[in-house]
């Protein structure tokens, strides 16, 4: 049987133009990680509205999901912002974060709870080490390059086994390869792993060609393009969904 495309994957190359969120979006969502009181760490908030500000991450990511319904498995979730960014942007899809880091699981979880975000759970889980049974959605955000080549592959095929009929695979990642964006992103990661907001140091940036072979070799229909917006890193956006076979 000739196989046939179930949801139509999005067109990656729409991506390469989208913008960050607008001054009063990211406001307020970055609002929620301000301190309770004056003289608290407004870390997260200063941080939260700089990402929010200057990366067109979250765009593109929440267009490759809208229109779905399938739950939402985010993979090296960090504070949970992309719950907060679907739920501002009217999408209603369950959605469970995990990430290695549990101190930034106490802050987003308690963070999640005061806004009252329904239908959301974040949990400590190294993915590198495990990952959850899920069917649905998944999104891979800025984690590859912190697993060596071996697991970012065995990653990827189990993820694209929980990939359901129509629901998609969305990554987000820089690529290796010979441009000056490349090298600004590998020195960009190994600082924020010197200061400490990355526990884990980077280990290995993928290839597009890569993704594409593992991906499509584990039955997904793939679409990459760039997704730099403003900043000066390597950044790619990946959507894929899968190919089932035709109905008799």
């Amino acid at each position: 049987m000739s196989p046939a495309p179930a949801a139509r994957t999005p067109d990656a190359g729409a991506f390469s133009a989208l913008q960050p969120l607008d001054r009063d979006r990211s406001r307020a969502i970055a609002r929620a990680f301000a301190p309770r009181n004056l003289f608290g760490n407004r870390h997260d908030f200063f941080y939260t509205l700089l990402k929010l500000r200057s990366d067109p991450l979250y765009p593109g990511v929440l267009a490759a999901l809208r229109g779905t319904r399938a739950p939402v498995l985010d993979l090296g979730c960090g504070l949970g912002l992309l719950a907060h960014a679907l739920r501002q942007d009217g999408q209603r899809q369950s959605y469970r974060g995990v990430d290695i880091d549990a101190a930034k699981i106490a802050r987003g979880s308690r963070v999640a709870a005061d806004c009252g975000l329904r239908d959301v759970r974040l949990e400590v889980m190294d993915v590198g080490v495990e990952t959850p049974d899920h069917s649905g959605s998944v999104t891979i955000l800025d984690v590859l390059q912190f697993l060596p080549p071996d697991e970012q592959h065995d990653l990827l095929v189990k993820v694209a086994g929980m990939i359901a009929p129509r629901g998609r695979l969305v990554i987000r990642t820089g690529l290796r390869d010979d441009t000056g964006r490349s090298r600004t992103s590998r020195v960009s990661d190994r600082l924020a792993n010197l200061v400490g907001w990355m526990q884990e140091r980077p280990r290995s940036y993928p290839t597009a060609g890569g993704l594409r072979r593992t991906l499509e070799g584990a039955g997904l229909r793939v679409s990459v393009a760039p997704l730099y917006g403003n900043t000066p890193f390597n950044n790619w956006l990946l959507v894929a969904t899968p190919v089932l076979p035709a109905q008799a």
